[in-house]
């Protein structure tokens, strides 16, 4: 009897805990949720926005450089919210956009030789 009543009362100090603190199963699966409905809310944006040569354009963007893909994608979710589109984009359009994402984007890189003059025998002078 001991027992169970024992059993009883952590059962209810355990639901007390978790109904305070949540629940890390169910605030995992929460995230988890929210994150595939944004990903859902922005294919069906851009579903809308783009069509199909140009989707799998964007799609094909996606697998080389996934940075590159999502910032065209949030420009043209960006460009629809505003209604800054007329109709949908084709892939010579696309391919416009993503010119000026790379544009934008474009790092300039230097290369710098550092020379070490370790026995050189031009700088001896053996007059």
């Amino acid at each position: 009897m001991a027992d169970e009543e024992l059993d009883a009362i952590r059962r209810q100090r355990m639901a007390e805990l978790q109904a305070k603190h949540g629940d890390p199963s169910s605030d995992q699966q929460g995230q988890q949720e929210a994150k595939q409905r944004e990903t859902e809310m922005r294919n069906s944006i851009l579903a809308q926005v783009l069509d199909q040569s140009a989707r799998a354009r964007l799609s094909n963007l996606a697998l080389v450089k996934p940075d590159k893909a999502k910032a065209v994608e949030n420009y043209l979710i960006q460009m629809a919210r505003f209604g800054q589109l007329g109709g949908k984009i084709t892939e010579a359009g696309l391919i416009e956009i993503l010119e000026k994402v790379s544009q934008q984007t474009e790092k300039k890189t230097t290369v710098k030789f550092n020379r070490r003059r370790v026995m050189d025998s031009d700088d001896e002078d053996d007059d």
